[in-house]
């Protein structure tokens, strides 16, 4: 079976490619001086590092390589350093306490994002460390959802919450998190709506979620995730924006990582925000999903 490294560095390679190769064009064989950091800096913008990112990248090479050639190894080493150390204090596995029985875990994220798959991944993941998963369609609002989600309680063996079409996602929360404590799960992972057309109904539909899942357990819900799809770019710092304001974003699980050319916007993320990012997805098989290591990403990232 291919390593996760290697499914990480094929679905990174056109980010790759669009990173280190117009930064090698611009600085092989040539010397390190103020107009060829201002292109370098043009170029790690533009593969969405982020102005703060390319900021601190450039202030590294002027500190130790200014007036001198590089070579497009040191370029990549260089580049890859420098990722790993932005990334590294946001690289937390998501660890259930299992003190908190069942240990909540409420998804959020655009419709689209991955986020029913990523719950059906992380049931799959939760099973077969012999944890008990129970699963709550809250996206009432989109057949569909509620339709993977039960595809993927039959593949887990794990029971999946369900209600009639559009009724209050509070309730169903709430009948979910009692049916978990009855049953003594481990895990109750409960699906959201994700429709930011309309961000003030959305914002109050998790925070009544959250409400009534306090008054079953005050510290409920114990993670609360957003899904982000990498290929989405730039568009990806402002949905953690909107979500952060709507309610306390505890992690980010960042999907699609397979073939995305726009995989410089976790390292934009992890600046801007520094909220951990417990896993990143390359595609739709539970080992696609694992826990974000930031050295293996960097150096996915600019293709070593």
């Amino acid at each position: 079976m291919t390593s996760f490294f290697a499914r990480l560095k094929s679905g990174l390679a056109k980010s790759a490619s669009r990173l280190t190769e117009n930064v090698t064009i611009v600085l092989t064989h040539r010397k390190l001086d103020d107009a060829a950091l201002e292109e370098l800096e043009d170029h790690l913008i533009a593969s969405d590092l982020g102005p703060a990112v390319a900021a601190k990248i450039i202030k590294n090479f002027r500190s130790t390589r200014f007036g001198k050639e590089v070579s497009t190894t040191e370029i990549r080493e260089t580049l890859a350093a420098e990722i790993a150390e932005i990334l590294r204090p946001v690289a937390l596995p998501l660890t259930p306490d299992l003190t908190k029985k069942p240990f909540v875990i409420l998804m959020a994220g655009v419709n689209g994002a991955g986020k029913t798959t990523t719950i059906g991944k992380l049931a799959a993941q939760y099973r077969a460390a012999g944890l008990t998963p129970m699963l709550a369609a809250g996206d009432t609002f989109r057949a569909a959802a509620v339709e993977q989600l039960q595809v993927w309680g039959q593949r887990t063996g794990a029971q999946v919450i369900t209600a009639p079409p559009n009724t209050d996602a509070a309730s169903l929360a709430h009948d979910a998190l009692a049916q978990a404590q009855k049953q003594h799960a481990d895990i109750l992972l409960i699906d959201t709506a994700g429709r930011l057309h309309n961000k003030t109904a959305l914002m109050e539909e998790l925070r009544k979620i959250i409400r009534v899942l306090r008054k079953l357990d005050p510290t409920a819900p114990h993670a609360t995730l957003l899904t982000l799809d990498a290929t989405t770019g730039q568009n990806a710092v402002t949905q953690v924006g909107i979500f952060k304001e709507m309610v306390d974003l505890t992690g980010l699980i960042v999907t699609k990582l397979d073939g995305s050319a726009r995989g410089g916007i976790v390292v934009a993320l992890a600046e801007k925000y520094a909220i951990p990012i417990h896993a990143v997805g390359t595609g739709e098989q539970v080992p696609d999903l694992q826990p974000f290591n930031p050295t293996e990403f960097a150096r996915a990232l600019v293709g070593e």
